[in-house]
């Protein structure tokens, strides 16, 4: 079970880390081609989009997958295939209901934003036009979510992270060709262009789904439910499984919103907040399009979390099911470990070199002085996205849904307030403070709420921190001589921008070695996997 939960976590982690490598890999050429302004416009239309696909989708592929978790641990394998046949028809239907509302609320929504007659910067026709263009996605993603959650499930995690990958790379490879297209091809608006890249995401689900069914019929004799058709199976009614599935999947809508929420906080408010204190529209859109580029590379190593919490709850809810505390402990540690190996020399590296990594990927015409000082405040932000991510999966793991939404609320409360506090102080660095301040507040309650349920030994959970953190130590300054060393004799003979790229890549590679080889030869990393 140890290595099924194991090659699992590694499945996800792996397709969910290419993932985000290859969103935000992506974003530069796109900046490069519809310029700021046109980035701004492309976030305005996928807030809303993200809030509107979490209420489509209500939670229920990772509902589905602690769903199919539970019962197969209880031998009864037919109860996922009754759920999959109902849960795709309720997914389409909300699918096409979420589509209308988001397609008819556009006008409202475009006005939180941008008021109707401000042409300084974007307009509020053309967040309107791109809000319900990216709206369609709204038809196919739900039903492309659900199957994923029932081979999660059935602790098929492959298929799953296959579909990951093939939905970002077609989604991205959509964006860049659609927008040069429109742009230099057709010669075609700005406007035109992030509008035809924001049907990616419906192009790049398609593509998803359509890998998904091929599995499904591929594997179709592997499933448990195919192989004990004769088997006693009491069919489960609508309403009785509809209602477990909403206990379960409510509290993962809300969980799931917590950087969303954040997000949209931070998008929705920027723009007046900073006008209030005096800066113009588009110097407002520069600093909301900049700090949503750095969220893009934060959320990288925290994909790490996103992994691991998926392939967390099927398997933390099955041996809880079966009353086996020792196991749910061993895999809490085990997830914890292993994430923090991976994440603090990432987040840390992500500090230390905040101005090349942000130069090299965005550019030097996006402000990379700003751009560079944002990362460098929000990368550590990755620790507290992280923690909260698993702390959350494992409440639901052990039936505390509730408790999860309560620590979401009293972070999202302390987030807005600060939010409307801080940014006429504080700036652009405002809404960076008010969203450690909400973390930080949800992950100790978490935490506290864990610690009560399952007891597990701190002192124990905390000492491989000891020796990842030297590990870490190390690794920092071996980072900030690599830096300072390629800049003594490259400053000089080159230019900025490709300066950038080669401090990046030779203070990362240097970093990661010695991190990697040192944990290696001293036996931290056979040690943390022994832990796990």
């Amino acid at each position: 079970m140890k290595n099924q939960f194991l090659k699992g976590t590694f499945y996800l982690t792996g397709a969910t880390f290419l993932s985000k490598i290859l969103g935000f890999i992506y974003i530069m050429p796109f900046v490069l081609i519809v310029g700021d302004s046109g980035y701004a416009l492309y976030k305005y239309a996928y807030a809303p989009y993200t809030l509107m696909l979490s209420v489509a989708t209500l939670g229920l592929p990772m509902a589905v997958s602690k769903y199919v978790a539970k019962y197969n641990s209880l031998g009864d394998y037919q109860a996922g295939r009754d759920l999959l046949n109902k849960g795709l028809k309720l997914m389409m239907g909300m699918g096409v209901l979420t589509f209308l509302a988001l397609f008819f609320l556009a006008p409202s929504l475009a006005s939180v934003v941008i008021k109707e007659g401000d042409v300084s910067g974007n307009t509020h026709e053309d967040v309107v036009y791109v809000i319900r263009l990216v709206s369609i996605a709204l038809l196919i993603i739900p039903p492309m979510s659900m199957m994923r959650g029932f081979f999660q499930g059935n602790q098929q995690m492959g298929p799953s992270a296959f579909s990951t990958v093939l939905e970002q790379i077609v989604r991205i490879l959509f964006i860049l060709a659609g927008s040069f297209a429109v742009l230099y091809i057709f010669n075609g608006t700005a406007t035109q262009a992030v509008g035809i890249s924001t049907m990616g995401a419906f192009v790049g689900g398609l593509a998803s789904l359509g890998l998904l069914v091929w599995f499904f019929v591929k594997r179709k004799d592997l499933f448990p439910a195919f192989r004990n058709k004769h088997g006693e199976h009491q069919p489960i009614e609508w309403l009785p499984m509809l209602k477990e599935l909403t206990s379960y999947a409510i509290p993962f809508v809300l969980v799931g919103l917590a950087i969303p929420l954040y997000q949209n906080i931070d998008t929705f408010t920027i723009n007046n907040l900073l006008t209030n204190a005096g800066y113009s529209l588009m110097e407002a859109e520069q600093v909301n399009a900049i700090i949503g580029l750095a969220q893009i590379l934060v959320l990288v190593p925290v994909s790490l979390a996103t992994a691991f919490s998926i392939s967390l709850i099927p398997n933390i809810t099955g041996s809880f099911s079966k009353g086996d505390m020792k196991d749910v402990t061993d895999k809490i540690k085990q997830t914890f470990i292993l994430l923090m190996f991976v994440l603090l020399p990432a987040v840390v590296g992500m500090t230390l070199l905040s101005d090349p990594i942000y130069t090299s990927i965005f550019g030097e015409n996006n402000q990379p002085e700003l751009g560079g000082r944002i990362l460098a405040w929000y990368a550590p932000m990755g620790i507290l996205f992280s923690l909260f991510s698993v702390a959350a999966a494992i409440l639901q793991g052990i039936n505390k849904q509730k408790q999860a939404i309560i620590g979401l609320g009293l972070g999202v409360v302390v987030k807005v307030i600060l939010n409307a506090l801080l940014i006429p102080h504080f700036y652009e660095l405002g809404p960076i403070i008010a969203t450690y301040a909400g973390y930080f507040v949800s992950v100790c309650y978490l935490t506290a709420v864990i610690y009560r349920n399952v007891k597990i030994p701190v002192v124990k959970l905390l000492k491989p921190l000891v020796p990842i953190g030297l590990m870490v130590v190390l690794m920092m300054v071996v980072v900030v001589a690599t830096e300072f060393l390629v800049r003594l004799v490259l400053t000089d003979v080159m230019a900025n921008y490709p300066l950038s790229f080669i401090v990046t890549g030779v203070s990362v590679l240097a970093g990661a070695g010695v991190y990697l080889v040192v944990s290696k030869q001293t036996g931290l990393i056979r040690l943390i996997v022994r832990r796990g």
